[in-house]
């Protein structure tokens, strides 16, 4: 079973105060699947996420991989359910010669409808999406017309922080620390579920996912 582990902090978040819990998969067997997830995808495919043993990872033994393909595969964490908080992931790039994606996903009702910012290493870019009913869609960034996400480099082989916080309409994006942009959309505007992202033959690498709700 993934070990849950409740962090004894505050974190200030949109003027409101909110409760972290991390997620670092150490307490199951490698090769196992963690427990309390759908492990699912978008579209069509075979996604494979298993807890795997990695000594590089932020918090050892375990990190949560996906080696799997699929349209986007998707590891949505059954017991959440959040409307105004936050989702964190430390992740790393592994390999696809397709796509090389990691992505953290919020308000999710389904495998098809949820938000999601992802980072990419072959495209070197971070974007914000909407998928509704499976189709997904990029979301313009605030005070931007046009475009597509925002070009920052998303090295392969290393550990990044990806991270939304999200409060009404106004997702704010933020990446290895620094605050990227923030986008506006109204579109699901109810509690969901959080979770994890990948696209196509993507190798990915997830560790510490950090989660809360603004109380």
């Amino acid at each position: 079973m993934a070990k849950l582990a409740l962090a004894s902090m505050l974190a200030l978040l949109a003027g409101g105060n909110a409760v972290a819990e991390t997620l670092n998969f150490d307490d199951a067997a490698a090769g196992t699947s963690p427990a309390g997830w759908t492990l699912t995808m978008t579209g069509k495919g075979e996604p494979k996420w298993t807890v795997e043993t990695e000594p590089t990872a932020p918090s050892k033994p375990n990190v949560l991989k996906q080696s799997g393909r699929a349209t986007f595969p998707l590891a949505i964490k059954r017991d959440t359910f959040i409307r105004d908080g936050f989702v964190e992931v430390k992740f790393k790039a592994v390999a696809g010669s397709e796509d090389r994606a990691a992505g953290v996903i919020w308000r999710a009702k389904d495998a098809n409808n949820y938000y999601v910012v992802r980072a990419n290493a072959l495209e070197d870019n971070v974007v914000l999406y909407k998928t509704i009913n499976g189709v997904r869609m990029s979301l313009e960034i605030v005070g931007r017309r046009g475009g597509y996400g925002v070009s920052t480099r998303v090295p392969s082989g290393q550990w990044h922080v990806l991270r939304c916080d999200f409060a009404g309409s106004r997702f704010k994006v933020t990446y290895d620390g620094k605050k990227l942009f923030e986008v506006e959309d109204t579109t699901i505007a109810h509690a969901g579920m959080i979770g994890l992202w990948t696209k196509a033959d993507s190798v990915t690498l997830f560790d510490d996912l950090t989660y809360g709700e603004i109380n």
